[in-house]
């Protein structure tokens, strides 16, 4: 009997997604991220300087931190102080990654942008919507110091988006929740630019194994979503066309 998703979602649906913007005041970008029941507060903040590595180049960086609230599930999580687990430690090189992806790291001098992703409520995907919501909070932040003068020109040169995939049943659905996401067999975590490319791919069998044309159907279910994701980023962003520098 094929999975019946508990939502009522067809296979390739998405979970209702929104950006709430100037979530709080002091950041100079902070969207809260809603993708269904899942909610990540996404910010970002600017220091001056690099890290050591980077230093004399005229480069900036951006770096990503990621912690779960201890009631963002139903049974409170230990906050995480000086020992990050291997998870967060995963999930918060992945936003970081993922983001700078869609950065002309020359453009930004030798600054550092840290997205700070928060999560206040989790129902799966929560490094997806992480980093879809982390790229609008970046736009946002870039725009203001664009305004400000402390930036010349943008150096935004791409979008990037996040979506989850998983195997039930052996037939692919799109942007799983909580339930789907314990009773997959195969679970993926896809992230891609504005052409579609792959920027990262997690996936794992939990159960057996997978074949190649799973893989491919996951893969374009994927695309589907991520095509509908940058849509949404785009409507989001009101200065957009001024930010894109590609």
């Amino acid at each position: 009997m094929a999975w019946q998703r508990p939502d009522g979602r067809q296979p390739y649906q998405l979970r209702p997604i929104s950006f709430q913007q100037s979530f709080t005041r002091f950041a100079p970008a902070a969207v809260l991220a809603k993708c269904g029941d899942t909610q990540v507060l996404c910010s970002v903040s600017v220091t001056q300087g690099v890290p050591k590595f980077l230093e004399g180049t005229g480069k900036g960086w951006l770096t990503a931190e990621y912690r779960m609230l201890p009631t963002a599930t139903p049974q409170r999580q230990e906050r995480e102080f000086m020992k990050l687990s291997g998870r967060t430690q995963e999930i918060q090189r992945l936003i970081g990654r993922s983001l700078r992806a869609a950065l002309d790291l020359e453009a930004i001098g030798e600054r550092t942008l840290t997205v700070d992703a928060d999560v206040l409520q989790a129902d799966a995907g929560t490094r997806t919507t992480a980093i879809t919501g982390g790229f609008v909070a970046l736009a946002n932040a870039i725009s203001k110091l664009l305004q400000q003068g402390v930036l010349e020109r943008s150096p935004i040169i791409g979008q990037v988006a996040a979506i989850s995939v998983g195997l039930l049943q052996g037939e692919p659905f799109l942007d799983l929740n909580y339930i789907e996401d314990v009773r997959a067999e195969v679970d993926f975590n896809v992230v891609m630019n504005q052409q579609l490319g792959i920027i990262e791919v997690q996936g794992t069998a939990e159960e057996g194994s997978f074949s190649r044309t799973q893989l491919n159907s996951l893969l374009d279910f994927a695309e589907k979503g991520i095509q509908q994701l940058l849509i949404a980023q785009r409507e989001a962003i009101a200065n957009w066309n001024e930010l894109y520098q590609g």
